[in-house]
C-alpha cells in the first residue's frame, strides 16, 4: 500500500462527507440532508487529520487512524447496532426509522432500521481509510525495520 493510495481512498471519503455538510436530493429522494451544524466539526477534524498525514506523516497517519476507528464506532453504535439489536441507546428505534424515512433506502423493513444508502456506503468509505491507513503504517514500520537491519549488518 503507498500512502498515494491511502489519500485518494480518503479524499473520496471526504468528498462523500462533505455531502453532509451540503446535503443532496435528486428530485424529491434525497441521500443525505445538510447537516454542517452538526457534523461541521467533525468533517473539519478530519480535514485536519488529512493534511497532517499529508505533511507531517508520522503524527498525521495515527491521528488518521485514531480519528477514523473513533468515527466508525460512534457510526456502528448509531446505526448498525440498531440493525443488529433492534434497539439502542441513542434515542428510540422508532425515532431512528422516523429520522431517516425520508433519505434513499436499499431495503425498507416494517419496523426494522436499516441504514440508508448514504450511511451504508459511508461506513464502507471509512473501513476502507482506516484499513489502508493501517496496512501502509504496518508497511512502511516494517521497511524502516529492515532498512534498520540492513544498516546493522553492513
Amino acid at each position: 500500500m503507498k500512502k498515494t493510495h491511502c489519500i485518494i481512498i480518503q479524499l473520496i471519503l471526504l468528498l462523500w462527507f462533505f455531502l453532509d455538510m451540503t446535503g443532496l436530493y435528486f428530485g424529491d429522494k434525497c441521500l443525505v440532508t445538510k447537516s454542517y451544524k452538526d457534523d461541521g466539526v467533525f468533517f473539519l477534524i478530519y480535514l485536519v487529520a488529512i493534511i497532517l498525514f499529508i505533511v507531517k506523516e508520522k503524527i498525521g497517519k495515527w491521528l488518521v487512524i485514531v480519528w477514523l476507528a473513533m468515527w466508525f464506532g460512534i457510526q456502528f453504535i448509531c446505526h448498525e447496532w440498531y440493525t443488529i439489536f433492534n434497539d439502542g441507546f441513542m434515542g428510540t428505534l422508532e425515532g431512528k426509522i422516523e429520522y431517516f424515512s425520508g433519505t434513499m433506502q436499499w431495503l425498507q423493513i416494517e419496523g426494522r432500521y436499516i441504514p440508508d444508502v448514504y450511511h451504508t456506503i459511508l461506513h464502507i468509505l471509512i473501513l476502507c481509510a482506516l484499513i489502508s491507513t493501517i496496512v501502509y503504517s504496518i508497511k512502511l514500520k516494517n521497511s524502516d525495520l529492515h532498512q534498520q537491519q540492513k544498516r546493522k549488518e553492513r
